[in-house]
């Protein structure tokens, strides 16, 4: 591996302006095709195969003209102090409204207030159903606007008119906001390496790789169907790895320079050597989101290709385009400070002091990080899952005042109101199942009213919309909707009929639940690969595993803080949280994903240069002191950076693109600082050399990688090629 990286890493360099030209021809026509072909994302969040789908797949056959799927919005209208609904002109006003609804784009159906009896009992509120031919993320902002717009004759009568539903929400775009991360990334690049030019590589390597992902990912929407956090994710994670990895070469460009060797030499050899450290790091991150496609969910395999596609494309520019640019600078990346460090080698650094002060304390220091861990994973056990809905937009928001309207004169059961699909295909008295249907449902303990059925044209489907009086993200309706769907059985038996639920709630619900039941395999699956992957860097058993718990200790105490913050609302006004609830169901299963890969990359980066020590014959206190030292400072730098760039997310105005940001920066700050600053050496310290432990049977089996560079140096060092077999280095 490291020659091979050795050799990429010389071409380029000698090769630069080829290397230059083919990633900015490559830059250019994906941004061209982004300008040309991308299309519009989707905010839709559907899985295959549940029961709300094929209950949705059903009405799109036998009852179009309900529109299930479409987009959906509810319209409140309030009356002033004072006044009622009811009242003349404010009917007039109202009725209005209707008809503007009515003849808005893309409206399918529009449920008059007045007609369907949705005036709450003291006349106040009103609330008007719309439902679209098309589903929300089809909407245009001028669909949008006559919507809104169609509130206008209310408005002028002194009416207050609120707007909730999905069709309400546009597209999920990334804000200025989210460049302070950037920013903040510069500044910690700078103090660094006390380089501009050193600092800025990185910065523009990131940059182009992310261009290049964001550029294919718009591209891509213009023939697939994308969920509109897929380039948001990609976007977070780009940066993130982009500016890490160009990072680790660069620190090692300029200790090879330091060390007396032409650029040429020093670029090839960070490559070789940092440049291993990068592959496999990549591919543990590619591995993580990759693994999203085994899960059945669609929305998340695709957030998690583009992601995976992304982190790659910032690995080969790392190892291809950097070395290109190195080219350019030369010597140039070496600042006064690093000039400075060169001539003070010898005076021990910080990560020194605090490797050795950890290596003295290792057993104290071990406990009380793994307490400080369960301590913060806490809260975790009282997570609550579910998906967005207008109660947690944004207080200022017509969203947010509409769910608060509606509850205000309906309960806050009538935000989510559920679809219950009667087939009475198989049935000989249609009308006989539905009414027993409807009774069934009304003895239920949480169900405020069942709305008399609608039949479609030839009668063999019925539909029935049951209001709960919980809201939609309770556990009471989610018990409703189960409840529900076991009287199905009865009703078969009794009728020949079939009972289903769908609609917005039931939908959320059920993708909440199949994204619960992916979580335990899904982290199986990489966990058990990313464990054979750094068996093969490493070549040790204990090492990986070691890893391994780190991570799922970093896991829980994220866990435990997003619950904290998100659902029980600790911190909000400081971190500018805005809403609380549930935790978002897709976050968990991401998190692990995303979490799983970055923690690895420090430890890859951190624990590799250890066993490069090792591997030369150092005596493994003495390993992992001075692998510490060389790799500390770099690890600190490389999560101060991504931290800073996933924190600058925290700043949108989506709780979703909220809540990955801070569980990233968090989950992030943990697992550098807590386990692979901490735990790391202290348990290196207390295992030895038995942490390079491998069994003699396993030794013979797994390939030796050479990432670190063992093959490489000894070639090097003896002036042969690099391609020249050797034998392996005694262990």
């Amino acid at each position: 591996m490291a020659t091979l990286l050795y050799r990429l890493g010389r071409s380029s360099f000698r090769r630069r302006w080829l290397v230059v030209g083919v990633w900015a021809a490559v830059l250019i026509a994906l941004g061209l095709g982004a300008l040309t072909l991308s299309g519009t994302t989707t905010n839709a969040v559907t899985i295959p195969g549940t029961e709300s789908q094929r209950a949705i797949d059903h009405l799109k056959e036998r009852f179009p003209q309900a529109s299930a799927g479409g987009g959906t919005a509810r319209v409140a209208i309030a009356a002033p102090d004072g006044q009622k609904l009811t009242d003349p002109a404010n009917r007039a006003a109202v009725e209005q409204v209707v008809a503007k609804l009515k003849a808005a784009p893309q409206v399918g159906t529009v449920v008059d207030p007045f007609q369907a009896k949705t005036i709450s009992p003291d006349g106040k509120v009103a609330l008007a159903q719309v439902s679209y031919q098309v589903q929300a993320f089809v909407l245009t902002p001028k669909d949008r606007a006559a919507l809104t717009s169609s509130g206008d004759p209310a408005r002028q009568a002194g009416l207050e008119v609120q707007f909730g539903g999905d069709a309400v929400q546009g597209p999920v775009e990334t804000q200025a906001t989210e460049g302070i991360g950037v920013i903040i990334a510069a500044i910690v690049l700078a103090i660094t390496f006390g380089s501009l030019i050193a600092a800025g590589l990185p910065l523009l390597t990131a940059l182009i790789g992310v261009g290049i992902g964001m550029a294919g990912i718009m591209t891509v929407s213009g023939f697939l169907e994308l969920n509109a956090n897929t380039p948001i994710l990609a976007l977070m994670l780009g940066l993130a790895v982009g500016i890490d990895y160009a990072l680790f070469i660069v620190s090692r460009y300029r200790h090879e320079l330091s060390e007396g060797r032409e650029p040429e030499d020093a670029a090839a050899r960070s490559v070789g050597t940092a440049g291993s450290a990068v592959v496999f790091a990549g591919l543990t991150v590619i591995i993580a989101l990759a693994g999203l496609t085994v899960v059945g969910i669609p929305f998340l395999a695709e957030m998690g290709i583009a992601a995976a596609l992304t982190v790659a494309v910032a690995v080969l520019i790392a190892l291809t385009l950097l070395p290109a640019v190195l080219g350019f600078t030369g010597r140039k990346v070496l600042g006064k400070k690093a000039r400075e460090e060169s001539a003070d080698a010898a005076k021990p650094t910080h990560g020194e002091r605090w490797a050795k002060f950890v290596a003295r304390h290792r057993v104290v220091v071990l406990v009380g990080a793994v307490a400080a861990l369960l301590v913060a994973a806490i809260p975790a056990t009282g997570m609550q899952l579910g998906l967005p809905n207008d109660s947690t937009a944004a207080p200022d928001s017509t969203q947010r005042k509409a769910y608060d309207l509606v509850t205000s004169g309906f309960g806050e059961g009538a935000n989510g109101p559920l679809l219950v699909v009667v087939d009475t295909a198989g049935s000989k008295d249609p009308q006989g199942a539905v009414r027993q249907a409807a009774a069934g449902i009304s003895k239920l303990g949480d169900v405020a009213a069942v709305t008399p059925p609608m039949a479609n044209a030839t009668g063999d489907t019925a539909l029935l919309n049951v209001v709960p009086k919980s809201g939609p993200s309770s556990e009471q309706t989610e018990k409703l909707v189960a409840d529900i769907r076991a009287q199905n059985a009865d009703l078969g038996e009794a009728t020949g009929a079939k009972l289903s639920v769908t609609g917005q709630t039931a939908a959320n619900i059920d993708v909440s639940e199949k994204l619960a039941d992916a979580m335990l395999p899904y982290l199986a699956l990489i966990v058990g690969l990313a464990f054979l992957l750094l068996m093969l860097v490493f070549r040790s058993v204990v090492v990986p595993l070691k890893a391994t718990l780190g991570f799922l200790g970093s896991v829980i105490a994220t866990f435990g803080a997003v619950v904290a913050v998100f659902q029980w609302g600790w911190l909000t006004d400081v971190l500018g949280v805005e809403t609380t609830g549930p935790i978002m169901s897709m976050l968990p299963i991401l998190l692990i994903g995303v979490l799983f890969g970055l923690a690895m990359d420090y430890q890859v980066f951190l624990v590799t240069r250890m066993r490069e020590e090792h591997v030369h014959g150092a005596p493994p206190q003495q390993a992992m002191v001075t692998g510490f030292r060389h790799g500390s400072r770099v690890v600190v730098a490389a999560a101060l950076i991504m931290i800073s760039v996933f924190a600058g997310f925290v700043l949108a105005d989506q709780a979703l693109i909220q809540s990955i940001g801070f569980a990233l920066a968090f989950g992030v700050a943990v697992d550098a600082f807590v386990v692979r600053m901490t735990i790391v050496p202290a348990v290196m310290s207390l295992l030895g050399k038995h942490a390079w432990w491998l069994p003699k049977w396993l030794d013979r089996i797994v390939p030796n990688v050479d990432v670190e560079g063992e093959k490489l140096t000894q070639h090097l060092g003896d002036g042969g090629d690099p391609g020249e077999k050797v034998l392996e280095p005694a262990r």
